[in-house]
C-alpha cells in the first residue's frame, strides 16, 4: 500500500473514526482527556468492533480493517490499520485540530484530524475546517 493508500486507510479508520504557543507535550497531553477511550461511529454496536481487554478495549480478532472506530490511550490513537502518536492538539475555531504521526505496516504519514467533544459525551469528527456537519462517534469504554 502506498502513501496515498495509507492516508486513505487512516482517514477511513478515523472517519468510519491547545494553543499554538503551548509545547507539544502540554498541547497533546492536556487537551486529550475528553478523547480517551474506545470510539465507534454512532449507530454501530461497540460489541461488533471491540473485545474487553481488562482495563480498556481492544479491537476484536480478526480485526475488521474497515471498522469505523479508533482508540485513544494517552498520547496514542489506534485505528484498525494504523498506530498514531498524537503530536499536538490545537484549537481552531470551534474545533480542535489533532496532528497525528501515523504509521502502518508499509508507510508513515502526518495526518490532521478536526474533532470536538460534545456535551453528551460523544465526539464529532470533521473532514476539514469547512465541513459543516461532521460525523458522530460514541464512546464504548474509557
Amino acid at each position: 500500500m502506498g502513501v496515498v493508500g495509507f492516508v486513505g486507510a487512516a482517514a477511513l479508520g478515523l472517519s468510519l473514526a491547545a494553543s499554538a504557543g503551548m509545547s507539544d507535550a502540554l498541547a497533546a497531553g492536556g487537551g486529550l482527556s475528553a478523547y480517551q477511550g474506545a470510539w465507534v461511529l454512532e449507530g454501530r454496536d461497540c460489541a461488533d468492533v471491540y473485545a474487553s481487554a481488562g482495563k480498556g478495549a481492544s479491537f476484536k480478532t480478526p480485526v475488521d480493517i474497515f471498522a469505523p472506530a479508533f482508540i485513544v490511550s494517552g498520547k496514542r490513537l489506534r485505528t484498525p490499520m494504523a498506530i498514531c502518536g498524537i503530536k499536538s492538539v490545537r484549537p481552531t475555531g470551534d474545533r480542535q485540530l489533532l496532528v497525528l504521526d501515523c504509521a502502518n505496516a508499509v508507510a508513515g504519514q502526518e495526518v490532521r484530524v478536526y474533532m470536538i467533544p460534545q456535551s453528551n459525551g460523544a465526539l464529532r469528527r470533521y473532514y476539514n475546517e469547512q465541513d459543516p456537519t461532521g460525523t458522530g462517534y460514541q464512546r464504548c469504554s474509557r
